[in-house]
């Protein structure tokens, strides 16, 4: 069989990843990081596309254009034996085709303080052990690991930095004399853990924007053992504008370097010298507290929205530890609800007329973030939300209807993601049609068309989608196809490389099954963009 073009590539991308990984982690761990250009792992059989499966017309092609994008695999539960198997599957598929996976570790002790998020191991020695099965699964391949998201913003029987009294998370189950102090031991365990893997890249919860003040996240995260870990991430399923997560993550890290907490400049009061904007704006050492409805900036007239001040207190001062933003669903921003209308207007919980944020890419073009991730999978839901109306269960009355569980698909909040999406998403430019015309044992026979739906010539295509369990190419046609792990390569040949609108073309194979030819790939991607499936 040919080797084509696109494995090449993937073989190229792979050998180039891990020795990007792998020399960064003889370096400290404010150097230990993504580099611009690496590749992020596109799961073809991820939860979208199994949302997907479940639904027809636009609804599921709005799944299908939400499954285009790389994003996180969340790790949630499971034996060590099972969560080491799961992840193991995720990272030797990525590492074939010479991209890195997106793994969250959530599993930790009273998560989410028992809320929407309920759930995890049942004690330290339980959670050591699920962390130790994470990080066999992982072994020598590359990965990113966001460790327990909501794991230093929620922390249970907690006194804040400065503060007399816990903060309001205090399960009963929790002994108020340890709980907290076993937070930090299991995540500076997942830390080492994790951190002492050859080719992973290790982050920790920063909250986001709207949260902790700079000083109290950056006191957590040391306790937690940032200073061993790749950094933090921000924004997980949550909906802060970029460039105000950009900000905040820059001052945390330099609030990190100081190592004065108590005293680190902060999003909640932004004065300064007379010769910053602010100052000149409000007055010398005048300042408010910045608000999450619009975008910060040293140059911003609004004194809520601006940052010279803060930046200007922390001047010299240079940020060490690297961090990650979840831009999954924040294009538009934050939600502001309308005054006076909940006891609990939830403002993080399946807020209306919310957008898909910036598309997953390591290429930043800040040193200091590392990645743009979706870590949060956009089209599910944030729980059962009730605006403070009435217990689980009851209408949400900003979407008409009783919310899905969370982590179960949103039909409606995918639809509203797509619409509303900051940077567009291009409508879908292809059809695909998939038929198996026969099968036998261990075998069967399958043609694809393609079909250019767009408004402009394709000049030269590729295509990839992925079989399910075990099946495998055995020949094939009128294309140049190649398989890794379980996901199909393939690109056009000379002849039939051009596509004008409504053109379309055929290519078949002959597959190899144990038991049958298994479910028909609903994700094809052509271009890298995907196409509607017929």
């Amino acid at each position: 069989m040919t080797t084509t073009r696109l494995a090449r590539a993937a073989t190229a991308a792979l050998a180039t990843t891990t020795l990007v990984l792998v020399a960064a982690s003889s370096a400290t761990a404010a150097d230990d990081v993504l580099e611009p250009g690496t590749p992020l792992y596109l799961d073809m059989w991820s939860s979208r596309v199994e949302a997907a499966a479940g639904l027809s017309g636009q609804d599921r092609t709005n799944a299908l254009l939400l499954a285009q994008y790389p994003a996180a695999t969340w790790l949630e539960t499971g034996s060590p034996a099972q969560v080491a198997a799961q992840a193991a599957d995720v990272v030797q598929q990525a590492e074939a085709l010479g991209e890195v996976p997106v793994l969250v570790a959530y599993n930790i002790p009273f998560r989410d303080c028992a809320q929407y998020s309920a759930g995890g191991a049942t004690s330290v020695a339980e959670y050591t052990a699920w962390i130790d099965g994470v990080a066999e699964g992982i072994g020598d391949s590359p990965a990113v690991v966001i460790v327990e998201p909501d794991g230093l913003g929620i922390i249970p029987w907690y006194t804040p930095l400065d503060q007399t009294a816990p903060e309001w998370c205090q399960p009963a189950e929790a002994d108020p004399a340890t709980a907290a102090d076993e937070r930090f031991e299991m995540l500076n365990y997942a830390v080492d853990a994790l951190g002492a893997l050859p080719a992973t890249a290790v982050y920790l919860d920063g909250t986001h924007s709207g949260w902790l003040n700079v000083g109290d996240i950056s006191d957590r995260l040391a306790k937690a053992g940032v200073a061993d870990a790749n950094g933090f991430f921000l924004n997980v399923s949550n909906y802060h504008h970029t460039e105000n997560l950009v900000q905040y993550g820059t001052w945390i890290s330099k609030c990190l370097a100081l190592g004065t907490f108590s005293t680190c400049p902060n999003q909640y009061w932004n004065g300064g010298p007379g010769e910053t904007m602010i100052g000149q704006l409000l007055g010398p050492w005048t300042g408010v507290a910045l608000s999450g409805a619009g975008v910060w900036s040293d140059t911003a007239t609004d004194p809520a929205l601006n940052t010279s001040g803060i930046n200007a207190r922390y001047a010299g001062v240079v940020g060490q530890a690297h961090f990650v933003v979840d831009t999954s669903r924040n294009g538009l921003g934050p939600w502001t609800p309308p005054a006076g209308t909940y006891p609990d207007a939830q403002d993080w919980c399946n807020p209306p007329d919310r957008g898909l944020g910036m598309r997953p890419t390591t290429d930043t073009g800040n040193p200091l973030v590392d990645a743009y991730l979706w870590v949060k999978i956009p089209g599910e839901s944030d729980g059962q939300c009730s605006r403070g109306l009435g217990p689980t269960g009851t209408v949400d009355p900003e979407w008409g209807v009783v919310d899905p569980g969370a982590g179960q698909w949103f039909t409606q909040q995918a639809a509203q993601l797509l619409e509303l999406a900051n940077p567009p998403v291009a409508a879908p430019a292809c059809e695909v049609e998939y038929t198996v015309h026969g099968s036998w044992p261990k075998g069967f026979n399958t043609q694809v068309w393609l079909k250019n739906t767009g408004a402009t010539r394709i000049n030269g295509w590729d295509i990839r989608f992925a079989f399910e369990g075990e099946q495998s190419l055995s020949n094939y046609w009128s294309s140049d196809l190649t398989q890794v792990g379980s996901v199909v390569l393939g690109e056009n040949l000379s002849w039939n490389a051009q596509l004008r609108p409504g053109q379309r073309t055929t290519f078949g194979f002959i597959g190899r099954t144990p038991d049958g030819p298994g479910a028909e790939p609903l994700l094809f991607i052509v271009n890298g963009a995907a196409c509607t499936v017929r």
